[in-house]
């Protein structure tokens, strides 16, 4: 997740954020739900009707993912005034991209191939939609976790906390030079965002006692919130698996 993005800017700058993100995995959502389980056609009115941003942010928002090749649009045959909105390969990929990670760390706990399976957009989209089922049945998973909440309604917030935990934890798994740099100025060329954007960011996170910023500027998670995130991580690897269906492996 922490991985700098190999497409250009507009990949972080229309996922990498809770409403836009939330966006996008509710149209992936109405997509499948069509296609696959007798759903209403997938029209941007379906899709904001559906979440919790203001109709003139979705349609800004779909206009410019139409713009950079996100989404295609398609006509009903039957009616050609219906608009169809359908997830291109590049938007289910990065949707997915933080599931379908959580299944492969699972995978390597206990040996299984759910990642393998995911490789696939369309295996991955239907895995998304199946979240987004249960989102819409029974609240999200993520409202149980404050610390990383807050993370993930900044720019590129949630990418941003998992390379902080990545060099936490990297100590005690691998040896050499770390993966991730910590300091402002890498990961703002990383995250395509401004050394001011990731101080704020780090401040914000030490004045909710979340990170601890030492003299000379460093940053390290608390034990606290460490077990928020391990918590989280459990929880979203018990998710995915739960939707995955039988193990193959």
């Amino acid at each position: 997740m922490a991985q700098a993005p190999a497409a250009d800017w507009p990949i972080l700058k229309m996922f990498d954020q809770l409403g836009r993100y939330v966006v996008c995995y509710m149209l992936i959502h109405n997509y499948y739900a069509w296609r696959d389980a007798d759903g209403p056609a997938p029209t941007l009115s379906a899709l904001q009707a559906l979440v919790g941003s203001s109709a003139r942010h979705t349609a800004g928002l779909v206009s410019a993912l139409k713009l950079g090749g996100f989404i295609e649009i398609e006509s009903d045959p039957a009616d050609r005034r219906i608009k169809r909105l359908r997830p291109a390969d590049a938007t289910i990929n990065e949707i997915g991209r933080s599931p379908r990670l959580f299944m492969r760390a699972l995978d390597e706990i206990d040996g299984q191939d759910r990642a393998a399976r995911l490789a696939e957009p369309d295996a991955l989209g239907r895995l998304v939609y199946q979240s987004a089922a249960q989102v819409l049945a029974g609240g999200t998973l993520l409202h149980g976790f404050p610390g990383v909440l807050h993370f993930t309604r900044r720019d590129c917030g949630y990418p941003l906390l998992t390379a902080v935990m990545a060099a936490h934890y990297e100590p005690a798994i691998s040896e050499g030079e770390p993966v991730v740099a910590l300091s402002r100025r890498a990961l703002a060329q990383r995250f395509r965002v401004s050394p001011a954007h990731i101080g704020n960011v780090f401040s914000d996170a030490a004045a909710n006692g979340w990170f601890e910023i030492d003299p000379d500027g460093r940053v390290c998670p608390t034990m606290d919130f460490c077990d928020e995130f391990e918590c989280w991580a459990a929880w979203q690897m018990t998710h995915g698996a739960s939707l995955c269906g039988p193990a193959q492996g």
